[in-house]
Order: C-alpha cells, then sequence, then structure tokens
C-alpha cells in the first residue's frame, strides 16, 4: 500500500505547545492591614522609648527616689528589650510569629495602663522592664510576618518605604505630646497619662492583629538556646546595673567587680555562641562578618552618646532651669526635625558617598554636641533658643546616619542570617540606649550636685565626643558601598 491510499486510525491531536507558566499566588487579602498593624507595633515602642525622657523629673517629685531612679525608668525598658529581643526573635521561629505578636502586644499594652497605676518608684521600674519584656516578643515578628503577607517585593518596598515617615512623626510628637499632656494634668493624675498614650493604640490594633495577621508555620523541632540567654542576660546585667547604680553608692569594690563579671561572662557568651550546635541565639556566621560586627559597633557608640545625651538635656531643663514638661518637650523638636531632613536627604546622599556619608553624619553630631558645650561654657543659665543650633546640627547628623546605617549592616548578610542579624541590630540599639543613659547620666549626676547646671550638660555634651571618635574609627572597617549599591557609586 503506498502512502496515498493508506488510511491513518490514530487520533489528530493538536500540536504541541509550550507549558503554561505556573499562576502567581494570590495575594494575602489582609497584607495592607498587616502593615498597618506591625507598623502600630512600631509606633508604640517609639512613643513608649521617648516620652520617658520628658516625664521623668515629674514621675521623680511625684514618687521620689533618687537620680539612679531616674535612669532606671529609661534603662530598666531598653535593657529588658535588649536582653530578650535575640530570644524574642528566635521563639518566633518557634512557636509562630503570628502567636508570638499577639502575646507581646496584649502584655505590652496591659503593662502601659499599669504603669500609669503604680504606686511606687520601685513597681513603676519593674512595670516597666516587663513592658520591655513583651516588647521584645512584638517587636521582631513585625518583619518576618510583612515577608509572609507580601508576596510581591515591589509592593513590599513600596509598605516599607511608609514605615520612615510614620515612625518619624511619633518622634517629632512624642516630647511634645508627653509635655502637653503632664501639664494639662487631665482629671489630677498628671505623668501617669503619659504611660496611657499607648493603651488606645494597643486597645484598637490587637483585634486587627487577630484578625488579619497570617498563621504561618512553627518549628517545634527547634529549640530556643537558654545557655545563650542567661550569658548575655547576665552579662549585660552585670555592666549596667554598676553603671547606674555606683555613683550612689559611693563606688564600691563590687560596681567594679561587677563590670569586670560582665566584660567576662560577654566574652564567654560570644565564645559560646562561636561553638553552639543546635539552634544559637546568634548565627554563628554572624560573628566572623567583619562588615557586620563593624556595624554593629558603629551603631553601639552612635545610640550610647544620643541616647544619653537626650535624657541629660530633658534633665538640665527641668531640673536644672526649672522648665515645664511641655517647655522641655519643645526644646527636643529642633533636634527631630533635623533628623528627619537627614533622613529625607540620606537616601540620595549614600549612593554617591557610599560609607563617606556616615563619616558625615557624624561630624556634624560631633559639631553639634560641641556647639552646645560652647554655648553652656561660663554661662549662669541657658534658653531653648540657645539650644537651638547645636540640637538641630545633632539631630541632622543622626538622621544622615541611622538608616543607611542599618541597611548597610542587613546588605553584608546572607539572606539566611537576615533574621538573626536583624534581632541582634536592634538589641544592640536598646542596649547602647541603656549604657548612654547610664554611662552620660552618671557624668552629669555627678557634675550637677556641685556646679551648675549648665556645667553640667557642657561636661556631659564634651563627652559625647569620645563614642562619636570611635564610631568615626570604625565606619573605615565597612564596606566602601552597600552590597547592593557596589558599583554605583
Amino acid at each position: 500500500m503506498d502512502a496515498s491510499t493508506r488510511t491513518d486510525t490514530a487520533p489528530i491531536t493538536a500540536p504541541p505547545t509550550a507549558a503554561s507558566p505556573p499562576s502567581a499566588p494570590a495575594p494575602y487579602r489582609l497584607r495592607w492591614v498587616v502593615a498597618a498593624v506591625v507598623l502600630a507595633a512600631n509606633v508604640m515602642d517609639v512613643l513608649d522609648s521617648t516620652i520617658v525622657n520628658v516625664a521623668g523629673p515629674s514621675v521623680h517629685r511625684d514618687l521620689g527616689g533618687g537620680a539612679s531612679t531616674l535612669q532606671w525608668l529609661s534603662a530598666g525598658y531598653t535593657l529588658a528589650f535588649a536582653v530578650l529581643l535575640i530570644a524574642g526573635a528566635r521563639l518566633g521561629d518557634i512557636l509562630g510569629r503570628r502567636r508570638l505578636f499577639l502575646v507581646g502586644s496584649a502584655g505590652f499594652t496591659v503593662f502601659s495602663a499599669a504603669s500609669a497605676a503604680a504606686p511606687t518608684i520601685g513597681v513603676l521600674i519593674a512595670f516597666r522592664a516587663l513592658q520591655g519584656g513583651f516588647g521584645a516578643l512584638m517587636i521582631p515578628q513585625g518583619f518576618g510576618l510583612m515577608k509572609q503577607a507580601f508576596t510581591d517585593e515591589g509592593e513590599f518596598g513600596r509598605a516599607l518605604a511608609v514605615f520612615g515617615p510614620a515612625t518619624g512623626l511619633p518622634l517629632l510628637a512624642a516630647p511634645l505630646l508627653a509635655g502637653a499632656l503632664i501639664d494639662a494634668n487631665l482629671w489630677g493624675i498628671g505623668w501617669r497619662l503619659v504611660f496611657l498614650i499607648n493603651v488606645p493604640i494597643g486597645a484598637l490594633t490587637l483585634p486587627l492583629a487577630i484578625r488579619a495577621l497570617p498563621k504561618g508555620a512553627t518549628h517545634p523541632g527547634a529549640r530556643l538556646d537558654l545557655g545563650g540567654v542567661l550569658l548575655v542576660g547576665l552579662a549585660l546585667v552585670a555592666i549596667i546595673f554598676p553603671l547606674i547604680q555606683g555613683r550612689t553608692e559611693g563606688w564600691p569594690v563590687w560596681c567594679f567587680a561587677l563590670l569586670a563579671a560582665g566584660a567576662v561572662l560577654l566574652l564567654v557568651f560570644l565564645r559560646y555562641e562561636r561553638r553552639s550546635g543546635g539552634d544559637p541565639l546568634i548565627v554563628p556566621t554572624l560573628l566572623t562578618n567583619r562588615a557586620f560586627l563593624s556595624g554593629i559597633a558603629v551603631s553601639l557608640a552612635l545610640f550610647g552618646a544620643f541616647g544619653g545625651l537626650l535624657l541629660c538635656i530633658s534633665l538640665y531643663g527641668q531640673l536644672g532651669e526649672g522648665w515645664s514638661p511641655i517647655h522641655a518637650g519643645l526644646t527636643l523638636t529642633p533636634m527631630v526635625v533635623g533628623m528627619i531632613a537627614g533622613m529625607v536627604t540620606s537616601s540620595a546622599a549614600v549612593r554617591r558617598l557610599g560609607r563617606r556619608l556616615f563619616h558625615v553624619g557624624i561630624l556634624l553630631i560631633a559639631a553639634g554636641t560641641a556647639v552646645l558645650a560652647l554655648v553652656l561654657a561660663g554661662a549662669q543659665t541657658a534658653s531653648s533658643w540657645d539650644l537651638v543650633p547645636g540640637l538641630v546640627l545633632v539631630g541632622a547628623g543622626l538622621g544622615a546616619t541611622i538608616g543607611q546605617l542599618f541597611r548597610f549592616i542587613l546588605t553584608s548578610v546572607s539572606m539566611d542570617e537576615v533574621g538573626s542579624a536583624s534581632g541582634v541590630m536592634e538589641a544592640v540599639q536598646q542596649l547602647s540606649t541603656a549604657l548612654g543613659v547610664a554611662i552620660l547620666g552618671t557624668i552629669f549626676f555627678s557634675a550637677f550636685g556641685h556646679h551648675l547646671p549648665t556645667y553640667a550638660l557642657q561636661v556631659t555634651a564634651w563627652a559625647c565626643l569620645a563614642p562619636l571618635a570611635l564610631a568615626f574609627l570604625l565606619v573605615f572597617r565597612l564596606p566602601a558601598h552597600a552590597r547592593e549599591d557596589e558599583g554605583t557609586g
């Protein structure tokens, strides 16, 4: 049979076509509600870590306590936050980020209200520490929850872009709001209103969080490194406690023994983490990453100087010059305005300057503290207007530095290390604030008891130059550009 007469009984089929690409997963319907909830959590933390600088002297007048109690009002919160933050990030992986965020948010709100009702200064400091502990459960879950909700990278970037301005505004408003509430003395409760600021925010966002946050996976096989938590907790308490209490107690031998023990425990902790098997608190490869460690060291020096100076300016105004809380809050406004201006200009500048932007920012902060010191030199008194030039320079330098420094740090690590790296970075920020409050607060009160208030703030401003000089030198150890900017400078 030839081809012209052959019949074909096989079914006729369409020619093969290229396989259709798999459809993209549908975006999470409540992703923008998730972003709003995470943003609200960050706003609560920003408010709580700022308002106490204005409220401290009013608390002191009402509940009593020595000079060290004013330092503990701030340091108690930040120390608890720093110690538990890395553990909080790890617990989110083990038990689920949604669950930890809800527990942290509820506890943070409850202890905000409890702080407002505290009957004594000791109870208030304890409630502040518990508030910081619950904050450490809440805050580190936010980044992971947003990554879960936003599957589109472009949309995720747009969501993150909102966070800078949205947290900058509360930073600007917090001192003013705290001062206004204390001066208003509604219902005769004075400073207690300041600690109630976060209660309505928490009460409104918690139901939204229950409804909107994605469930996510838990990893019940993973374990929390309790040995690491214990070591780092003991080390930090051993360092911070004598720095705050030493002046009040007359610097007995046990203060120096505790400081030495804290330094040794920190070294033991780092060695333990390098050799730890299983589930260490800190990914061991981070401890050999030069760029990451250098960025963390810069952050430690920078936030220590800023956190201590911020507290001392408020103490100078209210305890030294007799300013009202609203007056003290208004005095800090130029610093925050400068900070926002620095943040706005830093994004474009960092691509051209790279790490040199940090040198510029640190020099601006140093110039601002030097201007403050020179204005106060030999003066019997100083007004808020006298402090404006220095405060604007300090704020502009910090604003130009902090956001881009965090980007340098996080782009120096791999995706597998990002969670651990961000937890360490936030913990160091809180720890450095606690150290700054302890060291610079001690310098301020040592001079305040025997000299004019202007002299006490002047000495504190000059002391800020030491950590700033260290930060300036450490910047040279950072890469010339952030990894994502390489080749564009």
